[in-house]
Protein backbone atom coordinates (compact mmCIF):
# COMPACT_ATOMS: atom_id res chain seq x y z
CA UNK A 1 0.00 0.00 0.00
CA UNK A 2 1.72 3.16 -1.15
CA UNK A 3 1.36 6.25 1.01
CA UNK A 4 1.31 9.55 -0.79
CA UNK A 5 1.23 13.21 0.06
CA UNK A 6 -2.44 14.06 -0.09
CA UNK A 7 -3.88 17.02 1.80
CA UNK A 8 -7.13 17.03 3.82
CA UNK A 9 -8.80 20.38 4.51
CA UNK A 10 -12.20 21.37 5.92
CA UNK A 11 -14.64 23.05 3.53
CA UNK A 12 -15.50 26.34 5.31
CA UNK A 13 -18.80 26.47 7.20
CA UNK A 14 -19.80 23.05 5.85
CA UNK A 15 -21.17 21.45 9.03
CA UNK A 16 -24.04 18.99 8.77
CA UNK A 17 -25.03 16.82 11.74
CA UNK A 18 -25.45 13.91 9.33
CA UNK A 19 -23.77 15.01 6.11
CA UNK A 20 -24.50 12.66 3.21
CA UNK A 21 -24.95 12.28 -0.52
CA UNK A 22 -22.25 14.52 -2.06
CA UNK A 23 -23.00 15.23 -5.73
CA UNK A 24 -20.79 17.41 -7.96
CA UNK A 25 -22.73 19.56 -10.44
CA UNK A 26 -20.52 20.66 -13.34
CA UNK A 27 -22.92 23.31 -14.69
CA UNK A 28 -23.00 25.17 -11.37
CA UNK A 29 -19.50 24.18 -10.22
CA UNK A 30 -21.16 23.27 -6.93
CA UNK A 31 -21.19 20.37 -4.53
CA UNK A 32 -24.66 19.41 -3.28
CA UNK A 33 -25.04 17.39 -0.10
CA UNK A 34 -27.69 16.86 2.57
CA UNK A 35 -28.03 17.17 6.33
CA UNK A 36 -30.06 14.00 6.50
CA UNK A 37 -31.95 14.12 9.78
CA UNK A 38 -32.94 17.79 9.59
CA UNK A 39 -34.26 17.78 5.98
CA UNK A 40 -31.39 20.09 5.09
CA UNK A 41 -30.03 20.53 1.58
CA UNK A 42 -26.71 22.28 1.01
CA UNK A 43 -24.81 23.73 -1.93
CA UNK A 44 -21.09 24.46 -1.73
CA UNK A 45 -20.27 27.03 -4.41
CA UNK A 46 -16.68 26.34 -5.48
CA UNK A 47 -15.94 29.77 -6.94
CA UNK A 48 -17.37 31.63 -3.94
CA UNK A 49 -15.95 29.07 -1.47
CA UNK A 50 -19.27 29.33 0.36
CA UNK A 51 -22.03 26.98 1.51
CA UNK A 52 -25.71 27.83 0.97
CA UNK A 53 -28.20 25.82 3.01
CA UNK A 54 -31.94 25.34 2.97
CA UNK A 55 -34.49 23.45 5.01
CA UNK A 56 -37.22 21.58 3.12
CA UNK A 57 -40.55 22.81 4.45
CA UNK A 58 -42.64 20.24 6.30
CA UNK A 59 -40.15 17.37 5.95
CA UNK A 60 -38.12 15.40 8.49
CA UNK A 61 -35.52 13.74 6.25
CA UNK A 62 -33.47 14.62 3.20
CA UNK A 63 -31.44 11.50 2.44
CA UNK A 64 -30.07 12.50 -0.99
CA UNK A 65 -30.22 15.40 -3.46
CA UNK A 66 -30.04 14.92 -7.24
CA UNK A 67 -30.30 17.84 -9.69
CA UNK A 68 -33.00 17.29 -12.32
CA UNK A 69 -32.03 17.40 -16.00
CA UNK A 70 -32.94 20.69 -17.73
CA UNK A 71 -34.66 22.09 -14.59
CA UNK A 72 -32.04 24.23 -12.82
CA UNK A 73 -34.24 24.83 -9.76
CA UNK A 74 -35.61 21.30 -9.36
CA UNK A 75 -34.03 18.50 -7.35
CA UNK A 76 -35.05 14.95 -6.52
CA UNK A 77 -34.73 14.45 -2.77
CA UNK A 78 -35.38 11.42 -0.56
CA UNK A 79 -37.94 12.36 2.11
CA UNK A 80 -38.90 9.32 4.16
CA UNK A 81 -40.04 6.67 1.67
CA UNK A 82 -40.87 9.23 -1.03
CA UNK A 83 -38.62 10.59 -3.71
CA UNK A 84 -39.97 14.09 -4.14
CA UNK A 85 -39.28 17.05 -6.41
CA UNK A 86 -38.05 20.05 -4.46
CA UNK A 87 -37.97 23.61 -5.79
CA UNK A 88 -34.84 25.48 -4.68
CA UNK A 89 -32.92 28.41 -6.17
CA UNK A 90 -29.69 27.27 -4.51
CA UNK A 91 -29.53 30.36 -2.29
CA UNK A 92 -32.75 30.74 -0.26
CA UNK A 93 -33.01 29.29 3.24
CA UNK A 94 -36.28 27.48 2.49
CA UNK A 95 -37.09 24.91 -0.20
CA UNK A 96 -40.51 23.48 -1.09
CA UNK A 97 -41.73 20.06 -2.17
CA UNK A 98 -43.77 20.44 -5.37
CA UNK A 99 -44.70 16.81 -6.01
CA UNK A 100 -43.88 13.16 -5.33
CA UNK A 101 -42.00 11.35 -8.06
CA UNK A 102 -42.52 7.86 -6.58
CA UNK A 103 -42.80 6.05 -3.26
CA UNK A 104 -41.41 2.69 -2.12
CA UNK A 105 -42.36 0.30 0.70
CA UNK A 106 -45.38 2.45 1.71
CA UNK A 107 -46.47 -0.13 4.33
CA UNK A 108 -43.13 -0.11 6.16
CA UNK A 109 -43.51 3.17 8.01
CA UNK A 110 -40.38 2.56 10.10
CA UNK A 111 -38.21 2.39 6.97
CA UNK A 112 -36.77 5.30 5.00
CA UNK A 113 -34.82 5.90 1.84
CA UNK A 114 -31.07 6.18 2.27
CA UNK A 115 -28.39 6.66 -0.37
CA UNK A 116 -29.36 7.24 -4.02
CA UNK A 117 -27.56 8.27 -7.19
CA UNK A 118 -28.06 8.55 -10.90
CA UNK A 119 -26.34 6.15 -13.26
CA UNK A 120 -24.38 7.44 -16.29
CA UNK A 121 -27.64 7.57 -18.31
CA UNK A 122 -29.57 9.58 -15.71
CA UNK A 123 -31.57 6.72 -14.18
CA UNK A 124 -32.27 6.58 -10.43
CA UNK A 125 -30.74 3.88 -8.21
CA UNK A 126 -31.27 3.90 -4.47
CA UNK A 127 -32.52 1.93 -1.55
CA UNK A 128 -34.09 1.80 1.88
CA UNK A 129 -33.22 0.83 5.43
CA UNK A 130 -34.89 0.41 8.83
CA UNK A 131 -34.93 3.65 10.80
CA UNK A 132 -35.81 2.42 14.29
CA UNK A 133 -34.24 -0.01 16.73
CA UNK A 134 -30.75 -1.34 16.00
CA UNK A 135 -30.43 -0.43 12.33
CA UNK A 136 -27.24 -2.53 11.99
CA UNK A 137 -29.04 -5.83 12.68
CA UNK A 138 -32.14 -5.47 10.49
CA UNK A 139 -32.56 -6.47 6.84
CA UNK A 140 -35.85 -4.79 5.88
CA UNK A 141 -34.51 -2.60 3.09
CA UNK A 142 -34.56 -2.96 -0.67
CA UNK A 143 -32.52 -1.59 -3.58
CA UNK A 144 -34.37 -0.08 -6.56
CA UNK A 145 -33.84 1.37 -9.96
CA UNK A 146 -36.26 3.82 -11.57
CA UNK A 147 -36.44 5.57 -14.89
CA UNK A 148 -38.66 8.30 -16.27
CA UNK A 149 -42.19 7.14 -16.98
CA UNK A 150 -41.81 3.87 -15.08
CA UNK A 151 -42.32 2.37 -11.64
CA UNK A 152 -39.55 1.57 -9.14
CA UNK A 153 -37.98 -1.80 -9.92
CA UNK A 154 -36.68 -3.83 -6.94
CA UNK A 155 -33.16 -5.07 -7.71
CA UNK A 156 -32.38 -6.60 -4.33
CA UNK A 157 -34.41 -7.40 -1.21
CA UNK A 158 -33.37 -8.19 2.40
CA UNK A 159 -31.01 -5.21 2.38
CA UNK A 160 -29.72 -3.95 5.75
CA UNK A 161 -28.65 -0.37 5.05
CA UNK A 162 -28.71 0.44 1.35
CA UNK A 163 -25.64 2.58 0.78
CA UNK A 164 -22.76 3.32 -1.60
CA UNK A 165 -23.43 3.21 -5.34
CA UNK A 166 -20.98 3.68 -8.21
CA UNK A 167 -20.69 2.79 -11.89
CA UNK A 168 -17.72 1.99 -14.09
CA UNK A 169 -18.89 2.15 -17.70
CA UNK A 170 -15.55 0.93 -19.08
CA UNK A 171 -15.57 -2.17 -16.86
CA UNK A 172 -19.38 -2.55 -17.27
CA UNK A 173 -19.77 -2.74 -13.49
CA UNK A 174 -22.20 -1.37 -10.91
CA UNK A 175 -20.88 -1.30 -7.34
CA UNK A 176 -23.17 -1.46 -4.31
CA UNK A 177 -22.73 -1.45 -0.54
CA UNK A 178 -25.06 -2.93 2.06
CA UNK A 179 -23.45 -1.51 5.20
CA UNK A 180 -24.73 -4.35 7.41
CA UNK A 181 -22.92 -6.98 5.34
CA UNK A 182 -19.57 -5.11 5.57
CA UNK A 183 -19.03 -5.83 1.86
CA UNK A 184 -18.79 -4.15 -1.52
CA UNK A 185 -20.60 -5.97 -4.32
CA UNK A 186 -19.88 -5.70 -8.04
CA UNK A 187 -22.73 -6.35 -10.47
CA UNK A 188 -22.47 -6.71 -14.23
CA UNK A 189 -24.01 -3.51 -15.62
CA UNK A 190 -25.72 -3.01 -18.96
CA UNK A 191 -25.57 0.72 -19.67
CA UNK A 192 -28.14 0.70 -22.46
CA UNK A 193 -30.86 -1.04 -20.41
CA UNK A 194 -29.69 -0.20 -16.87
CA UNK A 195 -29.96 -3.88 -15.90
CA UNK A 196 -27.63 -5.27 -13.24
CA UNK A 197 -26.86 -8.95 -12.61
CA UNK A 198 -24.41 -11.46 -11.10
CA UNK A 199 -23.45 -9.78 -7.81
CA UNK A 200 -20.04 -10.77 -6.47
CA UNK A 201 -18.25 -9.68 -3.28
CA UNK A 202 -15.11 -7.76 -4.28
CA UNK A 203 -14.10 -6.16 -0.98
CA UNK A 204 -14.82 -7.50 2.52
CA UNK A 205 -14.18 -5.04 5.35
CA UNK A 206 -14.42 -7.77 8.00
CA UNK A 207 -11.04 -9.02 6.81
CA UNK A 208 -9.40 -5.67 7.55
CA UNK A 209 -10.59 -5.45 11.15
CA UNK A 210 -12.11 -8.78 12.23
CA UNK A 211 -12.35 -7.76 15.90
CA UNK A 212 -14.87 -4.99 15.20
CA UNK A 213 -15.87 -4.73 11.57
CA UNK A 214 -15.70 -1.48 9.67
CA UNK A 215 -19.03 -0.23 8.34
CA UNK A 216 -18.74 0.69 4.66
CA UNK A 217 -20.94 3.66 3.73
CA UNK A 218 -20.77 5.83 0.59
CA UNK A 219 -18.59 5.14 -2.43
CA UNK A 220 -17.27 6.59 -5.67
CA UNK A 221 -15.02 5.52 -8.54
CA UNK A 222 -12.10 7.19 -10.33
CA UNK A 223 -11.29 7.25 -14.04
CA UNK A 224 -8.79 4.40 -13.55
CA UNK A 225 -11.60 2.20 -12.23
CA UNK A 226 -10.55 2.22 -8.56
CA UNK A 227 -13.29 2.51 -5.93
CA UNK A 228 -13.21 4.78 -2.85
CA UNK A 229 -15.08 3.38 0.14
CA UNK A 230 -16.05 5.55 3.12
CA UNK A 231 -16.07 3.82 6.53
CA UNK A 232 -18.69 5.01 8.99
CA UNK A 233 -16.74 4.14 12.13
CA UNK A 234 -13.21 4.01 10.75
CA UNK A 235 -12.07 7.55 10.03
CA UNK A 236 -10.87 6.30 6.68
CA UNK A 237 -11.59 6.23 2.97
CA UNK A 238 -10.12 3.15 1.31
CA UNK A 239 -8.95 3.37 -2.30
CA UNK A 240 -9.35 -0.16 -3.62
CA UNK A 241 -8.61 -1.99 -6.85
CA UNK A 242 -11.95 -3.77 -7.44
CA UNK A 243 -10.36 -6.47 -9.63
CA UNK A 244 -7.98 -7.66 -6.91
CA UNK A 245 -9.63 -6.33 -3.73
CA UNK A 246 -6.27 -4.80 -2.83
CA UNK A 247 -6.20 -1.57 -0.78
CA UNK A 248 -4.13 0.95 -2.75
CA UNK A 249 -4.39 3.82 -0.30
CA UNK A 250 -5.90 4.59 3.10
CA UNK A 251 -7.04 8.22 3.17
CA UNK A 252 -7.20 9.32 6.81
CA UNK A 253 -9.88 11.88 7.75
CA UNK A 254 -9.71 13.66 11.16
CA UNK A 255 -13.09 12.34 12.39
CA UNK A 256 -14.48 8.81 12.54
CA UNK A 257 -17.95 8.81 10.94
CA UNK A 258 -17.15 9.07 7.23
CA UNK A 259 -20.41 8.90 5.30
CA UNK A 260 -19.69 9.41 1.61
CA UNK A 261 -17.29 10.59 -1.10
CA UNK A 262 -17.51 12.27 -4.51
CA UNK A 263 -14.98 13.72 -6.91
CA UNK A 264 -15.47 17.36 -7.88
CA UNK A 265 -13.79 20.68 -8.45
CA UNK A 266 -13.04 22.28 -11.84
CA UNK A 267 -10.72 19.40 -12.81
CA UNK A 268 -12.70 16.65 -11.00
CA UNK A 269 -9.57 15.87 -8.98
CA UNK A 270 -10.75 16.95 -5.51
CA UNK A 271 -12.28 14.20 -3.38
CA UNK A 272 -15.10 15.64 -1.26
CA UNK A 273 -15.81 13.70 1.92
CA UNK A 274 -18.99 14.09 4.01
CA UNK A 275 -19.04 13.12 7.68
CA UNK A 276 -21.51 12.80 10.56
CA UNK A 277 -21.74 13.88 14.16
CA UNK A 278 -23.89 11.12 15.64
CA UNK A 279 -23.73 10.33 19.38
CA UNK A 280 -21.74 13.46 20.33
CA UNK A 281 -18.46 13.11 18.47
CA UNK A 282 -15.68 15.61 19.12
CA UNK A 283 -15.05 18.32 16.53
CA UNK A 284 -14.60 18.36 13.54
CA UNK A 285 -17.33 15.68 13.22
CA UNK A 286 -19.99 16.70 10.69
CA UNK A 287 -17.57 18.77 8.60
CA UNK A 288 -17.25 18.22 4.85
CA UNK A 289 -13.62 17.81 3.78
CA UNK A 290 -11.75 18.22 0.53
CA UNK A 291 -8.83 15.94 -0.28
CA UNK A 292 -6.30 17.17 -2.84
CA UNK A 293 -3.07 15.69 -4.15
CA UNK A 294 -4.53 12.23 -4.77
CA UNK A 295 -3.29 12.22 -8.36
CA UNK A 296 -6.65 10.81 -9.45
CA UNK A 297 -9.76 12.11 -11.18
CA UNK A 298 -13.35 11.04 -10.95
CA UNK A 299 -16.65 11.65 -12.68
CA UNK A 300 -19.13 14.45 -12.12
CA UNK A 301 -22.62 13.70 -10.86
CA UNK A 302 -25.26 13.03 -13.53
CA UNK A 303 -28.58 14.88 -13.54
CA UNK A 304 -31.70 12.79 -13.03
CA UNK A 305 -33.91 12.41 -16.10
CA UNK A 306 -37.55 12.64 -15.14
Amino acid sequence: MTQMSYKVEAVPDSYAALGEGPHWDVDRQSLYYVDLESAGINRYDFKQNKVYRAKIEGEIFASFILPVENKPQEFAVGCGLRTVIVQWDGVSAVAKVTRTLFEVQPDLKENRLNDAKTDPNGRFYGGTMADSGDIFTQWKGELYSWQAGGQPNAIRSKVGISNGLAWDVKAKKFYFIDTNNHEVLAYDYNQSTGAVSNPKVIFDLRKIRPEGPLFPDGMTVDTDGNIYVATFNGGTVFKVNPSTGKILLEIKIPTTQITSVAFGGPNLDILYVTTANKFDQPKPAGTTFQVTGLNAKGYAGVNLKI
